[in-house]
């Protein structure tokens, strides 16, 4: 008895069906997680001010898609504390640009 022979519609469907669960993998955004988007907020405003490092705290991870904002908490060594705003400007596969700004 011979072997059954997959035709090229089956490996044409078997090839369709592999490549969409490819892009379903690959449609998730970038995410940067909150504890490393506040600790390098921190940082950058410790270097532009001269001042110690602040205490920073986002509320969730920064998703990867420009002109998403996100509205993180800093606590100063003297106890005050002000908002600080996190901008994406640009995203490539995982990496992801941001510009911040703390309230005045």
């Amino acid at each position: 008895m011979p072997k059954p022979r997959f035709s090229a519609v089956t490996w044409g469907l078997a090839a369709a069906a592999a490549g969409a669960l490819l892009v379903g993998c690959s449609s998730e955004e970038a995410k940067l997680p909150k504890d490393e988007v506040a600790n390098t907020v921190a940082e950058k405003l410790a270097a532009q001010t001269g001042q110690p490092k602040p205490d920073v705290t986002c509320p969730k991870d920064l998703v990867g898609k420009v002109g998403t904002t996100m509205r993180c908490k800093l606590t100063a060594s003297d106890g005050s504390s002000l908002g600080v705003t996190v901008k994406v400007t640009s995203v490539d596969g995982d990496d992801i640009k941001y510009d911040i700004k703390a309230d005045g």
